[in-house]
């Protein structure tokens, strides 16, 4: 990679890193190219040389969270043996990355969720596509659990993968709010109840 491809994929990174931690507490609507320039002493003309515009900036931010979601959360628990072992990984890791605060604002899904729910257009069809797969996955992960007979062969994996997402997603939205660590003890003791 030539010198100046490597500098733009540096810049790159470090805007969509900046651009996840501000949406990640004030929402995709938060970022503008005018705002990322001034924090990261980049130029307006710069930054938008790299993503051409607010809306191409956001599925960027998006997708880069999703990066960094997979390598922090799915692929260390996708190296976990098939059955409780990878399931239970995959839900200490999701709410080990809410509580380390890898993106300031909790889960940074959670948040842009929330604020494109309602909405049209390709920012809400990229967030609904990541949770899709994501709920595709923990289904995935139930089913192999059954199958190997860890759960029930009668296990509605459907509403135990819904389940196992609520109540990760209750931790980090009440943790978020109240400073409180103890959401997270009780969404480890809530899993581990439905799991058995």
């Amino acid at each position: 990679m030539d010198g100046r491809l490597a500098r733009g994929e540096e810049s790159r990174r470090a805007v969509l890193s900046r651009a996840t931690d501000i949406a990640s507490v004030e929402g995709l609507d938060g970022l503008t190219i005018g705002r990322l320039a001034t924090e990261l002493g980049l130029s307006k003309s710069g930054i938008f040389a790299l993503f051409g515009s607010k809306e191409d900036l956001q599925l960027a931010a998006v997708e880069f969270a999703e990066r960094v979601f997979t390598e922090r959360v799915v692929e260390p628990a996708l190296a976990e043996p098939v059955g409780l072992a990878r399931l239970r990984a995959l839900m200490a890791r999701w709410l080990d990355y809410s509580r380390s605060r890898v993106f300031p604002g909790g889960c940074f899904f959670a948040a842009v969720s929330a604020e494109f729910d309602a909405r049209e257009g390709r920012v809400h069809d990229a967030i609904t596509d990541g949770q899709v797969r994501w709920v595709a996955l923990v289904e995935r992960l139930v089913a192999e659990a059954v199958r190997v007979g860890e759960l029930e062969p009668s296990t509605d994996v459907a509403q135990v993968a819904f389940e196992l997402d609520a109540v990760c997603r209750a931790a980090n939205a009440r943790a978020v709010l109240t400073g409180s660590e103890v959401p997270y003890g009780q969404a480890r003791a809530a899993i581990a109840r439905r799991l058995g």
